[in-house]
């Protein structure tokens, strides 16, 4: 497998201010652009130097259509589209891009019809299991690689201590930051093994929030005694490290700025970062359309300027690159601009000058790995193993609730126990008190109740009062604060809905295989001792 960017070389000349400071702009590209609008992002990748670009789905996928009022067209051949654009792109470039993505659980965060891997709260219920995240990284580097994508935008090393959290929650290791630690470094060294750039995010550390920052601005309150010894740590250990570049999330943190974001704040992004935990590589600003710090920005390249004046150097999903250009050269001084600049050069002659081979793609296929971390990262949470044991040595009901989506889990216990695959209503209004419930929730983020409406909830609540219920979670297990769980309530959290998955509960409900996961995170709901 080839990176098909290897051919490109850095220009040998010297490049003018101007040509530097368009190197520190990544601007927002789209696999589903009209033509229009992709030779629109030509000119400007050609007119303003621009150093780098970063993929995302369309311009009504989450990271632009924050309300979710555009509906997003799925597009089967995205992939080819996107290393069509990618070719295009680098050919108007004449200092060659460095192209980025979010591929947190790989390229399927963006493009659809590629391999997909567990979220990050999956890989953090594995009791260790370092190895298996690791080969995560290696195959969505490769992955990103044989695409031509030289940036992987993550991992995400929020420590997520707050159920609350509407946008990091999955997308975290968890709460424990030993274990966040060691997981995103297992990641970071798959990754770095292919030759893929990583980015940690979202400094200084957006777990503990009850706010979107594509919406809004999250306040975190808290001591740098408080940061450094929680959200900071995992930052500070994979810094001493050595990480290619760290991701500035848009965060108000008055104990340490009373006046601006993280986004703009010197005293969080040099004093703090730079400074004091002494990170020398590529700073990199969270996507500046968002919500939380663009509105607060109306004049064009204003928010640009006051960013990199601050202490960032790359300028991610700006959407005023001349403007910002502009006020970055009218503002700045050339020794500022020229600090950036080697930072965003070192990594991309790093990139495009490499000639080593990287260590040997790992051919085990993603199926056979999703299988394997399905095995281990299963969890019981079962409260009353008699009741559980009743339901399994007698007749049970077999209810799906799946919002239509594939349940092989529930067509297995069909097959192997004649017990029919029925619904919640039905379930409700049967004699039979045992019962077996699969639950697929229709949305993976909290917002609106995970998707579930009120009248499934009431009735999933009903059953666990009337009925010796086992659950089978295959989703977010957040989604157990919903349910209305007692405290004798058994689960098993199963994290994805993959065919993978679903094959090890089967197994796990007839016994062949043991659960081994625990659960990585806090819940609300008491049902249970914490792990």
């Amino acid at each position: 497998m080839t990176d098909t960017h290897q051919t490109y070389t850095l220009s040998k000349k010297e490049l003018t201010l101007r040509e530097k400071v368009g190197q520190l702009f990544m601007p927002a590209v789209f696999i589903n652009d009209t033509e229009e609008e992709v030779q629109k992002m030509e000119r400007l990748i050609k007119e303003y130097h621009v150093g780098s670009i970063c993929f995302f789905h369309s311009r009504a996928s989450a990271a632009t259509n924050f309300e979710g009022k555009k509906k997003v067209v799925h597009n089967a051949k995205s992939y080819d589209r996107l290393k069509e654009l990618i070719a295009q792109y680098q050919k108007a470039a004449e200092i060659p891009l460095l192209v980025a993505i979010d591929a947190e659980w790989g390229l399927a965060m963006r493009i659809e019809n590629t391999p997909q891997f567990p979220y990050a709260i999956t890989l953090g219920a594995l009791n260790g299991g370092e190895n298996l995240v690791y080969q995560v990284g290696q195959h969505i580097g490769w992955d990103c690689r044989a695409a031509g994508i030289q940036w992987n935008l993550a991992p995400v090393v929020d420590i997520n201590n707050n159920p609350e959290n509407p946008v990091i929650g999955y997308r975290s290791f968890g709460e424990n930051k030993e274990k966040v630690l060691a997981k995103s470094e297992a990641f970071i060294r798959g990754m770095k093994s292919t030759g893929t750039l990583n980015s940690i995010k979202h400094f200084p550390g957006h777990g503990d929030t009850a706010t979107d920052s594509h919406l809004g601005l999250p306040v975190i309150d808290k001591s740098m005694e408080e940061l450094m010894e929680n959200e900071l740590y995992p930052f500070q250990k994979l810094i001493e490290k050595g990480v290619d570049s760290v991701m500035v999330g848009h965060l108000s943190l008055p104990q340490l700025d009373a006046e601006n974001p993280s986004t703009t704040s010197s005293k969080i992004i040099t004093d703090l970062l730079r400074k004091q935990m002494g990170f020398e590589g590529v700073i990199i600003s969270d996507a500046l359309n968002m919500h939380a710090v663009s509105k607060k920005y109306p004049q064009k390249g204003k928010l640009e300027q006051a960013a990199f004046e601050a202490g960032m150097d790359v300028l991610c999903f700006s959407e005023n690159v001349k403007e910002g250009i502009e006020e970055i050269l009218g503002n700045a001084s050339e020794e500022r601009i020229q600090e950036s600049f080697k930072r965003i050069w070192t990594i991309k002659y790093n990139v495009f000058a490499d000639n080593s081979q990287p260590e040997e793609f790992n051919t085990n296929s993603p199926s056979k790995l999703n299988r394997e971390i399905a095995e281990n990262s299963i969890t019981e949470l079962i409260k009353d193993v008699s009741a559980v044991n009743q339901i399994k040595s007698s007749s049970f009901l077999n209810v799906s609730v799946d919002f239509g989506k594939k349940n092989t889990f529930s067509e297995q216990i069909s097959s192997n126990f004649g017990s029919k695959t029925i619904d919640l209503n039905d379930a409700l209004s049967a004699d039979n008190k045992n019962m077996v419930l699969g639950i697929f929730p229709p949305a993976v983020k909290p917002k609106d109740h995970f998707g579930f409406d009120e009248d499934t909830l009431a009735i999933i609540h009903k059953c666990l009062v009337e009925k010796n219920c086992l659950i089978y979670l295959f989703g977010n297990p957040y989604v157990l604060d919903l349910l209305g769980l007692k405290p004798t309530s058994n689960v098993v959290v199963v994290y994805q809905d993959f065919p993978e998955f679903q094959d090890v509960a089967f197994d796990h409900f007839i016994g062949k295989i043991k659960a081994k996961g625990m659960l990585p995170i806090q819940l609300k709901t008491k049902f249970y001792e914490q792990l």
